[in-house]
């Protein structure tokens, strides 16, 4: 039976994350020191501790839901004698779940991968002013009616109004992302054409729209001092949902994905025709199993974040 291992991206954090994992296994709380070592802080402390207004800012919600899925990364390895290599068939991961990605295939090493996902998070937040930007989910939708939404907004607002498709997340859930009078007034045009609800998200920046360009150039700066080597497993990328495996490319990739829509529906349906019949949720919460149920009924969804899951996923191999 052939899996994906998918990785969560910002939403997933929640206070006490990854706490059960350090309590029950000795390579999660080696992981876990390893993260807090690589930032000089104790991020671990917030994780299990809060509060949660310091752990959903950007800057530390990011390596910190990453650090969870490699702690269980690492565990399965350690404990319970799975490799990513053997188990998967892809990895994939939702916008800075791409990161995780990487590093469970071995395509960027832990410190260095905590420490871009900090700059990461710190440059989102520097490129847009607090306030000025905004994101909305728009339900009851499809990408390609969100697409012309956003595109009469910005036409009748004129001047410096942008806004754009950011998530396509499947099931009839499309996030928008811009400046927030565009936003907002995107998302009453949306409701106008027979969207039924636009949900303003608890963000402090637009993310994956054009206003993160300094980000994105930040970040270029930044992955051209990290070697990355090629995935052990391949890697489906958020920008062209397609497998990659090249160094050169997948720093491409990393750069143009802080812009660029997260095409998670299509990448949730390259699976099933290229072989894979389950979907393995590695890390903290549950949110890309919920997408993955909205897109493809048939593929077989799990998830694998909590001490008890490990040992049974680990059994079920």
């Amino acid at each position: 039976m052939a899996r994906a291992f998918t990785f969560p991206g910002q939403g997933s954090q929640a206070v006490g994350m990854g706490k059960d994992l350090a309590g029950a296994f000795g390579a999660a709380r080696e992981v876990f020191e390893e993260i807090d070592d690589a930032l000089g802080e104790k991020l671990s402390k917030l994780m299990f501790e809060g509060p949660l207004d310091d752990l959903t800012l950007t800057q530390n919600a990011q390596p910190a839901i990453m650090g969870v899925s490699l702690a269980v990364v690492r565990t399965l390895k350690s404990e319970f004698d799975v490799d990513v290599a053997s188990a998967a068939q892809f990895v994939a991961g939702h916008s800075l779940g791409e990161y995780s990605a990487l590093a469970a295939a071995d395509a960027i090493d832990l410190t260095s991968a905590v420490r871009l996902l900090r700059r990461r998070g710190e440059a989102m937040q520097r490129a847009v002013p607090v306030g000025e930007g905004a994101m909305s989910a728009l339900l009851g939708i499809e990408p390609d009616q969100a697409a012309k939404v956003t595109a009469e907004t910005v036409d009748a607002l004129g001047g410096d109004a942008v806004c754009a498709v950011a998530n396509d997340n499947g099931g009839g859930q499309v996030v928008i992302s811009g400046s927030a009078e565009a936003v907002k007034a995107a998302g009453e045009l949306a409701v106008e054409q027979g969207a039924k609800r636009a949900m303003r998200l608890p963000v402090s920046a637009p993310f994956h729209c054009s206003l993160m360009k300094p980000a994105a150039d930040e970040m270029e700066e930044a992955l051209a001092q990290v070697t990355i080597a090629p995935p052990r497993v391949p890697v489906i990328a958020n920008v062209t949902v397609q497998p990659v495996s090249d160094p050169a490319q997948i720093q491409t990739l990393l750069v143009e994905q802080v812009t660029a829509m997260v095409r998670w529906r299509e990448t949730i349906e390259f699976l099933k025709p290229n072989g894979v019949e389950t979907a393995v949720e590695v890390g903290a919460g549950k949110i890309l199993t919920g997408m993955a149920k909205r897109i493809d009924r048939e593929l077989t969804l799990v998830n694998v974040g909590k001490p008890e899951e490990l040992e049974s996923f680990a059994k079920s191999l």
